[in-house]
């Protein structure tokens, strides 16, 4: 009798939904099968020449990569393959193996292994944790050349058929994804895939999102404790990975995938219903979106609009700057896909812990109370006036909103408006269209703004309240820190008193409000934001129906005398029964 192998779970971060039960495709770890070995004299050159063939091999790859883009692909793809050919054109990685081949006698795996644990060691003295960050982009660089060293370069292609049934019951398991790999993932029809490495905003995440399949980074070890072939369990719902289930639990997560595919196929039918109360009292359901190619499940999903364009991606990852044409392009492009439909884009939020140029150190003790966001583009407004006149010529196309991120003080806003009229005068003289009534909204995401809600709802046109930071700033966690994860809490008092806050200052003085952090997409809290009063809803593509569903089942007269008894406690011990039990409450 066969002895069954141990089974075991890992967690992680889920950073896409849903369930997958397949078998671990392992990605192979080049650099961890690099052997060193002495070589003769006579041999230098050839092994020289053997590194240079590799490296060339490599940039056509990237090249070919870069020629095949879609052109309507979002201009950060282009910029994650020019950043790993800049790497692989760089005399560290091209040159420097060269004199270790000819000073030590060694194999061209070797060489390249040692100066690329020399410049990993250097990315590692880095205090900023974003440019320490950076030292994965050399890794997959030296990964691909080494890979062609071992001479597992290329797979021969099988029949499109059976090699798609194939790849729907893989598993990818890799220590590391790179962006150029991750958009050859679109070409194929893997099951889910988990990675090593990687956070929630890691080049990976953003990715995977747009892959639609379930997908876990930040597991530590699973590329070393999975086998090739292994029966494998991944929920990205909650960040889980089970390596050889038992039967039980195989047969109960067969169960939940099919139940969870019969849900997502059963909200579909209301993708086309409007979201409104069974009172009557509607509410728009809009998109997040971070690159212009996730318009496509926005629209897919019946988003009522972008509520939040992040365009800090086409600034990241690369050494040059979005010139305002290559922003302008970008803007157009979600513009005119929405068909009408409003798109709310938010300028440049970056900074401290997220610098434009990867080669440049900026340190900072705490990176999220540094110059960031707002603050970054009034100490630099030739960007912010450059990106000013990109988005006022895209909102000739369509209905184009500016959103203005971590505003703290009126002096702020007004600055921003003073760059923002400017801009307008430039276009103006150069004869170039735009809307001339655009509207100007700001972020509530620090506590001092949401205290200020009424000073900045007189001076705007609308309100965004960013929950991810309004929650950190309040309650002086980070997320990011495990020690103290466990105490982010959206329903926390004083995170609630703030929001409601903003909410009444906008209904004051008669200005749209919406969420547009994570609480928006969460089901648990959708019936007590609608009791609050909020009725814009901005959130990840793949959350609107659910969030819809909710919307539909709620009478929002019954959940507004609820949210004002939830408001009225400081205790969150007796604040999260009570939401358990609105949420129960089938109307």
């Amino acid at each position: 009798m066969a002895r069954s192998l141990p089974s075991f779970s890992m967690h992680g971060v889920g950073v896409s939904s849903g369930i997958a039960i397949g078998h671990a495709h392992l990605i192979s770890h080049a650099l961890l099968e690099v052997v060193h070995f002495k070589i003769g004299a006579k041999s230098v050159q050839e092994e020289i020449s053997r590194f240079d063939r590799a490296i060339a091999l490599v940039k056509l790859d990237f090249e070919q990569l870069k020629s095949q883009l879609p052109q309507n692909a979002p201009a950060e793809l282009s910029a994650f393959i020019n950043t790993h050919l800049a790497m692989l054109c760089d005399k560290s990685l091209s040159e420097a193996p060269k004199a270790i081949i000819q000073q030590e006698l060694c194999n061209a795996e070797w060489a390249l292994k040692q100066q690329m644990d020399d410049i990993v060691a250097q990315f590692d003295a880095i205090e900023d944790a974003y440019l320490r960050e950076r030292k994965h982009d050399v890794m997959q660089v030296v990964e691909r050349v080494i890979k062609v060293l071992l001479g597992r370069h290329q797979q021969a292609p099988g029949d499109k058929k059976q090699q798609a049934k194939q790849e729907r019951a893989m598993i990818l398991v890799a220590h590391d994804i790179s962006p150029a790999d991750a958009i050859q993932f679109k070409h194929h029809q893997f099951a889910a895939f988990i990675t090593d490495v990687g956070g929630v905003t890691s080049h990976t995440a953003i990715l995977a999102r747009s892959l639609n399949i379930p997908s876990i980074v930040a597991l530590q070890r699973a590329r070393d404790l999975i086998n090739d072939g292994e029966l494998m369990i991944v929920d990205g719902m909650q960040g889980v990975v089970i390596v050889n289930p038992d039967p039980e639990v195989l047969a109960e997560y067969q169960l939940k995938q099919n139940q969870w595919q019969l849900a997502q196929q059963k909200l579909q039918r209301i993708k086309t219903t409007k979201a409104v109360t069974v009172d009557g009292i509607a509410i728009d359901l809009l998109a997040n979106i971070e690159v212009p190619e996730d318009v496509i499940s926005a629209k897919a999903s019946g988003a009522a609009g972008v509520g939040l364009y992040r365009t800090e991606f086409l600034f990241m990852n690369r050494a040059d700057m979005p010139d305002e044409q290559e922003q302008f392009e970008a803007y157009r492009h979600v513009a005119e896909a929405m068909k009408g439909y409003p798109v709310t884009i938010r300028t440049l939020d970056i900074g401290a812990d997220k610098q434009l140029n990867p080669d440049e150190v900026v340190t900072a003790t705490n990176p999220a109370l540094g110059l960031r966001a707002v603050r970054y583009c009034l100490s630099e407004p030739h960007i912010f006036h450059t990106q000013f006149r990109a988005l006022l010529r895209a909102s000739h196309y369509g209905q184009v909103k500016i959103l203005i991120p971590m505003l703290s003080n009126l002096a702020e806003l007004r600055q921003s408006k003073l760059l923002l009229q400017r801009a307008k005068e430039s276009l103006r003289k150069e004869n170039i269209p735009f809307d001339e009534q655009i509207s100007l909204g700001g972020m509530i995401e620090v506590p001092a703004a949401a205290i200020s809600a009424e000073a900045f709802a007189q001076e705007l046109d609308f309100l965004s309240i960013g929950t991810n930071d309004l929650i950190q700033y309040t309650l002086a966690i980070d997320r990011a820190d495990d020690a103290v994860a466990h105490l982010y809490n959206p329903l926390h008092p004083a995170v609630l008193k703030l929001i409601n806050w903003t909410i009444q200052a906008a209904q004051k003085y008669q200005k749209p409000v919406s969420v547009c952090g994570e609480m928006a997409g969460d089901t648990r809290l959708t019936r007590l934001l609608v009791g609050m009063g909020m009725r814009q809803l901005s959130m990840h593509p793949s959350h609107i129906l659910s969030v819809k569903s909710q919307i539909l089942q709620s009478e929002e007269a019954v959940l507004g005398k609820q949210a004002k008894k939830i408001l009225s406690l400081s205790d969150l011990d007796k604040i999260e029964p009570l939401v358990n039990r609105l949420n129960g409450t089938q109307m």
